[in-house]
């Protein structure tokens, strides 16, 4: 009895150590999930786009082959990468958190400029569309662009995760990592499906409601839509921005240049008048500009040398904006 007193206890105590990490996953998940928020919102912004132009049908299905190809982008391919790299090239991580910030400068200020200076797009028919006479290869080709902007997207993520995890292991920092992969795409994905679908829950309502009020909010969400896409645009735009140009000067403070994060603290705190929440605000609009410029510098050397070089390597378009 005594014996099986003491497995029990020994038992017990696993259990709370166990208890324990899972704790100290989420947290650490959550903590990393936070710093992405400038590529997820962008990523949940960009990913309807894939959809339109399908039968309503179809729409819940492309989505999940997305998802799906996220986490495969995420897990088998991406996460082996990073932990071999914070394994044995730590140093590695802020040469390529700099590389994933300017991508994000690059996209955020390519977006505004399209904005300002509108263009025509390069991708579809003459007028922006597409082929839809083979809705199947259509799909495909959909699909498989989503696929491929999204491993760089996740690329970010997964770098930006990692340089947030403080874990004390080799297998916390993958359990963490993991659980970082799947809750982001199940919010993303999970968000995208019921934008889509958001329409056609608008109309169903207003073609069926039983009561006029049902009906008049039916038709609201219908109106609304249209507004909500635009916000998340804008506000994806400003966060790849903020947090591009967040991303740069942090990276460069870790690897030994203090200057540009030392300033923007100073100006914040002369600025701030020991207000914690405007410090905050002016050091996000700082970075928020220096994003913005480190963007206008990389629009050439991103549409006039490695588009091209994708393209020829890939053999895929430019990816939609």
């Amino acid at each position: 009895m005594s014996g099986l007193l003491a497995l029990l206890d020994d038992v017990s105590a696993i259990a709370k150590v166990a208890a324990a990490s899972v704790d100290d996953i989420s947290a650490a998940a959550m903590k990393a999930g936070s710093k992405t928020a400038g590529v997820i919102i962008d990523d949940a912004a960009v990913t309807p786009k894939y959809v339109q132009g399908f039968a309503p049908a179809r729409e819940l299905p492309i989505i999940w082959r997305i998802a799906r190809g996220s986490v495969v982008n995420k897990l088998v391919l991406l996460m082996p990468a990073v932990l071999l790299m914070a394994a044995f090239a730590p140093w590695m991580v802020w040469h390529l958190l700099i590389l994933g910030g300017g991508y994000l400068c690059f996209e955020g200020a390519e977006k505004i400029v399209h904005v300002l200076m509108p263009h025509d797009e390069h991708s579809g028919g003459p007028d922006g569309s597409h082929d839809v006479k083979d809705p199947k290869r259509l799909e495909e080709e959909k699909v498989k662009g989503a696929i491929k902007t999204d491993f760089i997207l996740s690329a970010e993520i997964m770098v930006i995760s990692l340089s947030a995890i403080e874990a004390p292991n080799f297998y916390m920092q993958a359990a963490t990592l993991a659980v970082v992969a799947v809750l982001i795409t199940a919010v993303v994905y999970g968000a995208v499906a019921i934008i889509v679908k958001m329409d056609d829950v608008g109309l169903w309502l207003n073609e069926n409601g039983r009561f006029g009020a049902t009906r008049a909010f039916g038709r609201a969400i219908v109106q609304f839509m249209p507004w909500l896409l635009k916000a998340l645009t804008i506000i994806g735009t400003a966060a790849m921005l903020w947090v591009g140009g967040s991303i740069i000067v942090h990276s460069l403070h870790e690897m030994g240049w203090h200057y540009p994060e030392e300033q923007i603290h100073h100006i914040a705190v002369a600025y701030g008048q020991q207000n914690p929440s405007l410090e905050w605000l002016i050091t996000a609009g700082i970075d928020f500009v220096l994003g913005f410029l480190v963007g206008l510098v990389l629009i050439p050397v991103g549409t006039k040398i490695v588009a091209p070089i994708y393209g020829k390597l890939f053999g895929g378009e430019k990816q939609p904006q």
